[in-house]
């Protein structure tokens, strides 16, 4: 209950922030006068890095990685239900990882069709929903709790390596993303405040079928 109350709390958090960014110093400082809340903080933390198009291409890279990773606990799902021969013989935390998945691309589908605001730079579309960092949302929501899959499922020597390089590639995802200009320091943090309510939401049901 103590997970799933810190949970909603950063949900809350999220919703906060949606808020004010919203309301709080709007002003026309993205390409082509786009609005963008925060405006000062976001323009200063921006200007201070640039766009480094290296880290917007790594960590394009490092997140088809995560997505293998999903796609990993997906084909294990899939093989205990070959063996198993039935849904409710499916280790029940798989069920649940999948349905943390969902909701993760159902929050990128929205937030790809309500814009709350577009990219500090202008790649090859065009302006781009920026709000929230769906990598960063992505690594959080895949990597935080594959670590906590490895750990219970992999024996030695096998579950540390794949517990730290699940970190490090969590760590290059979300830093990357922040430093290679192609998000507001805002998007970051909501991606940050939004996955991780997500994911310890997720933690507290574990906790209750395990």
């Amino acid at each position: 209950m103590k997970k799933r109350a810190i949970g909603c709390s950063f949900l809350v958090l999220f919703l906060l922030l949606l808020l004010f960014l919203k309301n709080v110093d709007v002003q026309p400082v993205g390409p082509e006068g786009s609005l963008v809340g925060f405006a000062g903080i976001n323009s200063s933390f921006h200007n201070m890095f640039g766009y480094q198009a290296w880290l917007y291409k790594a960590t394009g890279y490092a997140g088809y990685l995560a997505l293998l990773v999903a796609a990993g606990f997906g084909l294990y799902g899939i093989i205990q239900l070959i063996r198993r021969k039935h849904l409710s013989e499916v280790d029940p935390d798989l069920f649940l990882l999948a349905g943390l998945y969902v909701v993760v691309l159902v929050l990128y589908v929205l937030f790809e069709k309500i814009v709350i605001n577009y990219r500090p730079v202008i790649l090859e579309d065009g302006l781009e929903a920026s709000f929230p960092s769906s990598h960063t949302m992505m690594a959080i929501c895949i990597l935080v709790p594959a670590m906590e899959q490895f750990r219970r499922r992999l024996r030695s020597p096998w579950r540390t390596p794949a517990v730290i390089l699940s970190g490090i590639l969590l760590a290059v995802i979300v830093l990357g993303r922040l430093l290679s200009g192609v998000h507001w320091l805002t998007d970051i943090l909501a991606s940050i405040l939004l996955s991780t309510g997500l994911v310890l939401l997720y933690q507290s049901f574990v906790d209750d079928v395990t």
